[in-house]
């Protein structure tokens, strides 16, 4: 008889390990259904908050959808959002169940891209405003230079551009913590080149064409000396 009960030790040891685990692995089950029912309504009505207040729009004008759809991607930055956020419930929930089940290292890592995925979310308001800043800057930029006569118009609209774009893809960068100070570093040094070439270039080989561009830019207004003085040989005498 005491065999038989040594036997059967390990069979109720797992039967109660069982009984503990089920109720929880039903816990997470109901987690994960009500986390994916939640996740799909909020992806909902964000994409239609987004669209409400015309997000697609300003997306549309900054030119990122543009650029997502000459990269292969059928769909535009508000339905990115919306999808973000959607997987943003749906690790929360994740995150829950397995932290029900004991089961610590997955949670710790799922915990990690809950908290990047509002970054990446972050970056992407911060690349549409900034985008559109940029394009707004551009053609203010270009209207006045147009008003006022200056040559080369759009080519002050586009370094305008350009300029900020560079600025806010950045702050995006820093908001991702992607490269941090070798992301910034690198692009002081490569303005300081870009700055040291064209002031070699003005300065040796494009004089000419400096004067040109300078002249095209701010033309000379002074009209040439013609007089005479009193002095030049001219007989005063009556």
């Amino acid at each position: 008889m005491e065999s038989v009960d040594i036997l059967l030790d390990p069979v109720r040891v797992f039967l109660a390990q069982v009984g503990v685990f089920l109720p929880r692995l039903l816990i997470a089950l109901v987690v994960l259904i009500g986390g994916w029912l939640l996740a799909k309504v909020i992806r909902f009505a964000i994409e239609k908050t987004l669209r409400a207040l015309n997000f697609n729009v300003l997306t549309e004008r900054a030119g990122m959808d543009g650029f997502l759809r000459q990269g292969g991607v059928q769909t535009d930055t508000s339905r990115i959002i919306g999808l973000l956020v959607y997987w943003l419930v749906i690790l929360g929930a994740l995150v829950i169940a397995f932290n029900g089940l004991g089961l610590t290292y997955i949670t710790e890592l799922l915990g990690r891209v809950v908290l990047f995925v509002p970054h990446v979310i972050v970056a992407l308001v911060i690349l549409a405003f900034g985008t559109y800043f940029a394009r707004f800057v551009s053609e203010t930029v270009i209207t006045y230079a147009r008003n006022i006569d200056l040559k080369d118009a759009e080519l002050l609209g586009a370094l305008a551009r350009y300029a900020i774009i560079t600025f806010v893809v950045l702050i995006a960068l820093d908001q991702l913590a992607i490269g941090g100070d070798i992301v910034r570093e690198s692009f002081l040094i490569i303005l300081a080149g870009v700055v040291l070439a064209v002031a070699l270039a003005f300065g040796l080989g494009g004089k000419d064409w400096a004067a040109d561009k300078l002249e095209r830019w701010w033309p000379s207004t002074r009209a040439p000396r013609s007089g005479r003085r009193p002095d030049d040989g001219d007989d005063l005498t009556p």
